[in-house]
């Protein structure tokens, strides 16, 4: 599951997956597939309808526009790795990919703007986009499946627009925002593993599974703000990670249901826990033990990344401010629960958002 899905939290409508054209015929057709279609369609419309965190829903338009294609996108993704078919998955987050490959081909890269600092600047940092558009190169250019082949500011003669709407509708922020391909890339390779790792046996593992599962999110939101340097990245990578431990460790139980298990094995049998207490309907006490002792680890790392929100301004502020109050309101919640994150999934209350949001608005970490 991507960052998004935990900060919005929409409605699973359960497997969304019709009886589908396979991938491979709609390859030779040059058409998406049914499957893809309905996914990515029904993905795109959650997230026009999707009602963002107070901080987000203030956002001028053009950025709850941008914020919500890349929600689309990740939604998508998820939903392909996490709800179609068992037997589609893969084949659908190929597709994906390939389709993410036509969208940075076409882009014709001489006609984006070089992005300086953008409104989340504060006057201290450097302005420029890391990873955005380097001289003499261009953002689709580092991965295989998204490469465009060919010089800055070249369109591929050969090539096709992209053939799902959600890939097509993050034209107008890829192109405003200078976002390179990689952290899409990476949302779709988190959902790939999904589907062939389900246990993590240390720590550093799960770790690089956030790398790619949580921190491209982040990276994603800074070049939407034109606030992206290497030192806010650094920042937003351990946001964006306790983030997603935060989620990991509120929906243990309904993970487990799905066959994973994102608590480190080497934790596991550090509190003496087993995968059968993992299914017990409520946390014994040394589940719960282990449950404080990720809780304060991710606590810890948000804590560490939290100052990114003093280095930006106006609408970056805000928003990462709100990134930040979620994930402090979820470990709040969780341990308020006891940690016994097995009986129900703890959630936070609006009221207790909003007090995390002003707080972290107001001392800018």
């Amino acid at each position: 599951m991507s960052l998004f899905a935990f900060v919005h939290e929409p409605c699973r409508d359960g497997d969304v997956t019709p009886d589908a054209t396979r991938t491979d015929e709609c390859r030779a057709t040059g058409a998406a597939s049914t499957s893809a279609t309905a996914i990515s369609d029904q993905a795109g419309a959650k997230a026009s309808a999707e009602n963002f965190p107070v901080a987000l829903r203030f956002l001028p338009r053009r950025y709850r526009g941008h914020l919500a294609a890349v929600y689309g996108f990740a939604r998508s993704a998820d939903d392909m790795g996490d709800e179609a078919a068992a037997g589609e998955r893969l084949d659908l987050l190929d597709e994906l990919e390939a389709d993410l490959g036509r969208l940075y081909r076409m882009i014709s890269w001489a006609d984006v703007p070089d992005v300086p600092g953008g409104e989340g600047s504060t006057g201290g940092a450097p302005g420029s986009v890391d990873g955005g558009i380097p001289s003499g190169g261009d953002p689709g250019s580092r991965n295989a499946g998204g490469s465009s082949g060919g010089h800055p500011g070249a369109v591929d003669p050969g090539g096709s627009p992209p053939r799902l709407a959600v890939v097509r509708a993050l034209a107008p922020a890829v192109v405003a925002c200078a976002i390179p391909a990689q952290p899409f890339h990476d949302l779709i390779a988190a959902n790939r593993q999904d589907q062939v790792v389900s246990r993590y046996p240390t720590y550093r593992d799960l770790l690089d599974y956030c790398r790619l599962s949580a921190n491209p999110v982040g990276r994603i939101v800074l070049h939407i703000f034109g606030a992206a340097t290497p030192e806010r990245e650094a920042l937003s990578d351990q946001v964006c990670t306790a983030l997603q431990l935060a989620e990991h460790w509120q929906d243990v139980a309904e993970d487990l249901r799905a066959g994973r298990i994102y608590l480190p094995l080497e934790d596991m049998d550090r509190f003496g826990c087993t995968e059968r207490d993992l299914a017990a309907p409520g946390a014994a006490p040394r589940v719960r033990a282990l449950i404080a002792f990720e809780e304060r680890r991710a606590r810890e790392l948000l804590d560490a990344g939290a100052p990114i929100v003093g280095t930006l301004r106006g609408a970056a502020r805000a928003a990462v401010a709100g990134y930040v109050a979620g994930g402090r309101a979820a470990l709040a919640a969780i341990a308020a629960s006891g940690h016994d994150v097995l009986r129900a999934t703890p959630r936070p209350g609006k009221a207790r958002v909003a007090m995390e949001l002003v707080r972290a608005y107001a001392t800018g970490r």
